[in-house]
């Protein structure tokens, strides 16, 4: 039997997180990746350590769990990056964290066109990077990543042989970690123009330095594929459709008309470049996505495929039920439009909102606008948006495909 390391037996001196008795010390061997403030020994001493500090993970009979990353401003005050306490956290071992998520992605896809590293899934929680070709986009909400980003930037480069590394700080997470908002170029240089991106036959424009996140929404890839297959000689509307996510999925696939509605005129600006890319006519409305709905409802619009793909309106346990009356009124708005024997997409990126409430709340719209349902396929994520299974919020995208 192997001897219990301790964090004596690392050659530097590194601070030490213990947790307390009631601690599940056991959910942390088995893959829990968090560590909250109310499991540890908080004292003046943990209190101190500077956020993005490496640190040894005890538990309270001084038995090492591994190497986190710590900020004791954070609720989150540990995350855990190596099961081995003797691990250096530096450029070689974010390089190597790459290189196996690289490996992974060549498998799955032709082009390099994906997200490259998702957070906790990937083993760097807190991290998600994009890959658009030859430009790669770092979103470092976590302390951590942020102390280590001039690292993470060449190790980028070296393992994938991208030109161009841009930071962005939009990331919501970034606030609760103490983190600033200014993104910049980390190595090469920006793109000038939106870069086209070839998925499910479709192209789409991604802004990658004014666009909503990184710039597009890999994780939708394989539900507009599912939806797209929907919609062959339809009319379709895309609600919340960003640059156009499901709407030219669906023109791409024969879908006979495609109308696109979000709040954002950037945002369907780059839509419509793509269909016109495409050699496709998209039609537009701006506006909020409710009031264009019941506007549509009032004019008598129907549609064989509706695919309503709004923003994580229940992010949070405190924002749970608001979020689900939310989703609630998009469903029954949605489904009003839906021609009969037509079909229904409704999806959820709200890490909050399970599949089973997220579900329920859909149902409840739908019976509300006096329609049935028949549940023909759940979707989640790609599987470049790698799912830790000890963590639940790691699955946080639903996409419900009903026909009415």
């Amino acid at each position: 039997m192997t001897a219990p390391v301790s964090a004596s037996d690392r050659p530097d001196s590194i601070p030490v997180l213990r947790l307390l008795p009631k601690a599940n010390a056991r959910a942390i061997r088995r893959g829990a990746p968090w560590v909250f403030d109310n499991e540890l020994v908080m004292d003046r001493r943990t209190r101190k350590i500077a956020p993005g500090t490496i640190a040894v993970l005890e538990d309270h009979e001084r038995q090492a769990l591994g190497v986190v990353a710590v900020n004791p401003t954070s609720k989150i005050v540990a995350r855990m990056l190596d099961r081995n306490v003797l691990a250096n956290i530096d450029r070689d071992w974010v390089f190597d964290k790459l290189t196996k998520a690289v490996a992974m992605r060549d498998r799955l896809y032709d082009k390099p066109f994906y997200r490259l590293i998702h957070a906790e899934g990937d083993g760097m929680p807190g991290v998600v990077i994009d890959r658009f070709g030859d430009t790669a986009v770092i979103q470092p909400n976590a302390a951590w990543a942020e102390m280590l980003i001039e690292d993470m930037a060449d190790a980028l480069m070296a393992a994938t042989g991208v030109a161009n590394v841009l930071k962005n700080a939009s990331g919501r997470g970034r606030a609760l970690e103490g983190l600033d908002d200014v993104s910049t170029v980390l190595r090469g240089s920006a793109p000038d123009a939106a870069i086209a991106v070839e998925m499910n036959g479709a192209t789409y424009m991604a802004d990658l330095t004014g666009g909503q996140k990184t710039g597009l929404f890999f994780d939708q890839r394989d539900n507009h594929g599912f939806a797209a297959r929907l919609s062959g000689d339809s009319s379709v509307l895309d609600v919340f459709s960003h640059v156009g996510g499901f709407a030219l999925a669906a023109l791409a696939n024969g879908a006979k008309t495609a109308v696109a509605v979000d709040g954002s005129a950037a945002a369907l600006e780059l839509a419509e470049a793509g269909a016109k890319k495409m050699g496709k006519v998209l039609d537009t409305r701006q506006g909020d996505a409710f009031d264009v709905m019941s506007e549509m409802a009032k004019e008598g619009l129907k549609f064989d495929v509706v695919i309503c793909d709004p923003p994580a309106f229940a992010p949070s346990k405190k924002t749970m039920d608001k979020g689900l009356r939310a989703y609630e009124r998009v469903a029954r708005l949605a489904a009003g439009l839906v021609k009969d024997d037509g079909y229904l997409v409704l999806c959820s990126c709200s890490h909050a909102a399970d599949t089973n409430s997220f579900t329920g709340a859909c149902l409840r719209g739908i019976g509300r606008a006096g329609r049935r349902a028949q549940l023909l396929h759940t979707g989640t994520a790609g599987p470049d948006h790698p799912l830790l299974p000890q963590l639940a919020e790691s699955g946080y995208l639903k996409a419900l495909f009903f026909r009415l």
